[in-house]
């Protein structure tokens, strides 16, 4: 396939990016000037200048397009409203702070011309991250991948290249709640991966808290196991048993050992806030699958577009 023969489309989410658009757009344009390209940037309802200085960009360079959500969606929806407007044969996301390095598109273009339908950008280390959040991350995608029978690859996030039939897949799923680093291994499309070093943070902050972080482990787990819900059976199964073994030791302690039984709350105590904390934690397991029922029940739109720019 020749380089002129097709259309690359990227899609940037941006949220709050001030700061780092200014230093993006010069990396950026000189690698995917040589393409036929569009660019695609999705403010995810960001409260700073951050959809000015795209729509000033976009006033001399018809290709450079902007969707503006009526209010923030999250992550994974502005990618997903990406690969809903993207026209191009081969489609490049990628965030703007330029942690994931723009040079890689070309290594990721080349490995898509060999026929890969998906290329994944790897991280070969991730000392820009915090030890906390290496840690977190590692555990998270072990856990995942022992959980999930869907594989997904070690340190990869969501700077990858999809061929214009897995973006045609990704739009025909209808589900609200979206992890999409599981949904486009879901299918099994060839796949390959190109390695990168990934730079520190251009400008600004990380939008993604702690809370935030838990919050999509949760997602990506509960999207694509049901192990979660054996792992409250067994819990409930271990408890009882223990249960069952604390009523023999009460009845031997009574009748063998009454001379020296001594009624205490300790033990009482102890067993309740076990029992308590089993139930608990398989009532909230069940209450996350529930939830994500009611919200597929619902069928709200998963965005709402305020404004679009240089977009039919």
């Amino acid at each position: 396939m020749n380089r002129k023969d097709f259309l690359v489309s990227i899609v940037i989410p941006v949220y709050n990016e001030e700061q780092a658009l200014p230093k993006l757009f010069p990396r950026l344009l000189p690698v995917i000037e040589k393409y036929n390209y569009e660019l695609i940037f999705v403010n995810d309802g960001s409260k700073d200048s951050s959809d000015a200085i795209i729509k000033n960009i976009a006033k001399s360079n018809k290709r450079v397009k902007l969707i503006s959500f009526q209010r923030n969606f999250g992550h994974q929806i502005a990618l997903s409203c990406g690969y809903d407007f993207a026209k191009g044969d081969c489609v490049i996301t990628l965030d703007a702070d330029l942690q994931d390095p723009p040079e890689v598109i070309d290594k990721m273009i080349a490995k898509w011309q060999e026929g890969f339908e998906i290329v994944y950008g790897q991280r070969l280390d991730r000392q820009t991250d915090s030890f906390f959040k290496r840690t977190t991350a590692d555990f998270f995608y072990k856990f995942m991948n022992y959980l999930s029978d869907v594989k997904i690859p070690q340190h990869v996030a969501d700077f990858r290249l999809l061929d214009k039939k897995v973006v045609e897949f990704l739009r025909g799923l209808k589900e609200r709640s979206r992890f999409l680093r599981g949904l486009v291994v879901w299918p099994g499309f060839k796949s390959a991966i190109v390695s990168y070093r990934r730079e520190k943070r251009s400008a600004g902050k990380t939008h993604y808290s702690l809370r935030k972080m838990l919050s999509f482990a949760f997602e990506g787990i509960i999207s694509f196991s049901t192990r979660p819900l054996q792992l409250a059976t067994y819990l409930g199964f271990i408890s009882a048993f223990l249960g069952f073994i604390g009523i023999i030791y009460a009845v031997i302690g009574k009748f063998v050992f009454s001379h020296y039984w001594v009624t205490g709350w300790t033990a009482l105590f102890v067993s309740i806030m076990f029992m308590g904390g089993v139930q608990l934690i398989a009532i909230g397991i069940i209450g996350e699958y529930v939830g994500k029922i009611y919200k597929e029940v619902q069928e709200r739109p998963l965005y709402l577009v305020k404004e679009k720019v240089n977009l039919d």
